[in-house]
């Protein structure tokens, strides 16, 4: 997977969370994002980190980390446009980092969707439902993307939709894509957690 960046989404408010960075929080012993990386690195060429907060912190875990050109938490896009403005790569891989179960084949259904599809894009299908923050897009889009986020618009799934998006659905792994939002979520993935990664 040469010409892939991943880059792993961090740079949020978390607000769900009580404002706590998402990414630094504890699992099994570790920070959550810590894991996604472990899923991540292995099917791209080289991964980033996007963040807007604990910038030093990131840094330690060995990636470029890069940042929204402004730090109003524009949400998801803004973390997108800067991975997509220093990757080396014509496609950038996106997921969150609070997605500590991704597939070990992530990568290959999204390109490969990607191609069957014929597609600029490639977005993450669910139950009739689009998931924007797991999806392949190429670099060539940046231009594109500042003039979206210029307009004062923010929706993720918006953008993703006026490049016609090939869907990528993943039913046999749902647990995989399994996120975290609330505290709650954390203390129940916590609990899951033996199980889980037994079957990783």
């Amino acid at each position: 997977m040469t010409d892939l960046t991943g880059v792993l989404l961090a740079g949020g408010r978390a607000e769900r969370m009580g404002g706590h960075d998402k990414g630094l929080l504890p699992l099994a012993g570790e920070p959550l994002i810590t894991h996604s990386l472990r899923r991540l690195q292995p099917q791209v060429a080289e991964l980033l980190i996007s963040a807007n907060r604990h910038l030093e912190l990131y840094q330690r875990f060995g990636c470029q980390v890069v940042s929204d050109s402004d730090r109003d938490f524009r949400g998801p896009l803004a973390g997108i446009l800067a991975a997509l403005r220093v990757a080396r790569t014509p496609y950038v891989l996106i997921a969150p980092c609070d997605s500590p179960l991704l597939p070990p084949d992530y990568a290959q259904r999204m390109v490969a969707a990607l191609e069957r599809e014929q597609a600029t894009v490639s977005v993450r299908y669910r139950d009739e439902y689009w998931q924007p923050v797991f999806a392949l897009v190429p670099v060539r889009l940046q231009d594109d993307l500042a003039d979206y986020l210029a307009t004062g618009a923010g929706n993720a799934g918006r953008w993703l939709q006026r490049h016609c998006p090939a869907p990528v659905e993943f039913p046999d792994e749902s647990l995989r894509f399994r996120n975290i939002n609330t505290p709650d979520d954390l203390a129940q993935l916590e609990a899951d957690w033996p199980r889980l990664k037994d079957k990783s």
